[in-house]
């Protein structure tokens, strides 16, 4: 079958069939799919225009909003850490689709900069497995195991099951919002993170998504709970609805450039996309229930040595040839 934006031809279920596989392992991960799948489609499908990245985005708009809605309906989403993570990184998408279709179009030059960004998510996920790492994440862990006690004992007394929802103390309830700060409460506790800091953060964030053609919720979410410390539980949701809404923006942003780029395919194959987005959306559902029969620490360490073998390949094949 012959995708006439994209120019790529292939069977149909081959896009489909690779997401749901890459996302069933790279979801146990905690990883997005959507890292792998772009690498895919440049060097396996020769899909190598500009809009190879918002085509990857569509994927996001496919796989993700079930489980947006899922945290919406627990009570589970924190909006102040949404909105503050969407205002941040729409200009970065913006200017990051600039980038790409000015100063990246050459398929050698937008190789190494996959390779640049592979090679920090790869090198994140082998860095977590250091003993050093371990020692740092030893601390969020135990907080993390504070707060969920804390939730069981309050999901008891109020006879509740977490599929059902998040009784109205465990919610995330928001405190104050100013430009400076913005603070939350969730289960009794008052969080509040500096919110400067974490627009430059997603506007960094934004710039490399909309360069990729990645929402950038990977990226961020670590940040969010090592750097700004808050609770894991309650950035979840805010990290997949930032990517679902981003990633929209930014298939919005590639239409928008397209008619002032005569001559470059621009604009995001869907069809193509929707394919890849089906895939994973099964992937990452098939990804959470198997999550339980594999090591973490083995499928962490897995991604990490293909994701960062990817990218040498990448940044070598750039100065080799």
């Amino acid at each position: 079958m012959l995708f006439p934006v994209s120019g790529v031809e292939v069977n149909p279920l081959i896009p489909p069939l690779v997401a749901l596989v890459v996302s069933t392992f790279t979801s146990m991960g905690g990883v997005s799919g959507a890292f792998l799948l772009l690498p895919f489609q440049v060097s396996i499908l020769n899909f190598t225009s500009p809009a190879v990245s918002p085509t990857n985005l569509v994927f996001n708009i496919v796989a993700i909003p079930s489980g947006v809605y899922r945290y919406i309906r627990e009570g589970r989403m924190n909006w102040p850490v949404t909105w503050v993570v969407i205002v941040g990184t729409l200009p970065g998408l913006l200017f990051g689709a600039l980038i790409r279709v000015n100063w990246l179009p050459d398929p050698r030059n937008f190789k190494l900069f996959v390779g640049c960004v592979l090679l920090y998510i790869g090198g994140r996920l082998l860095y977590d497995q250091t003993p050093q790492a371990k020692r740092k994440k030893a601390r969020i862990q135990e907080f993390e195991a504070r707060v969920q006690e804390r939730l069981a004992k309050v999901m008891k007394e109020a006879g509740q099951s977490a599929g059902r929802g998040l009784p109205l103390q465990a919610r995330v309830k928001t405190l104050g919002w100013s430009f400076r700060q913005v603070s939350f409460e969730f289960l009794g506790e008052t969080f509040t993170f500096n919110a400067p800091a974490l627009l430059l953060l997603a506007l960094v964030v934004g710039l490399i998504g909309g360069t990729y053609g990645i929402g950038g919720g990977a990226i961020i979410a670590p940040f969010l709970a090592a750097v700004f410390q808050l609770p894991i539980y309650t950035i979840a949701g805010a990290a997949l609805m930032g990517t679902l809404i981003t990633s929209v923006a930014g298939v919005g942003i590639y239409y928008g450039l397209a008619p002032f780029c005569p001559g470059q395919v621009v604009a995001p194959d869907l069809a193509l996309g929707a394919l890849f987005g089906i895939g994973g959306f099964l992937g990452m559902y098939c990804g959470a229930r198997l999550q339980k029969f594999f090591s973490a620490i083995a499928i962490r360490i897995g991604l990490g040595v293909i994701i960062a073998g990817l990218a040498l390949r990448y940044i070598v094949g750039f100065f080799l040839g």
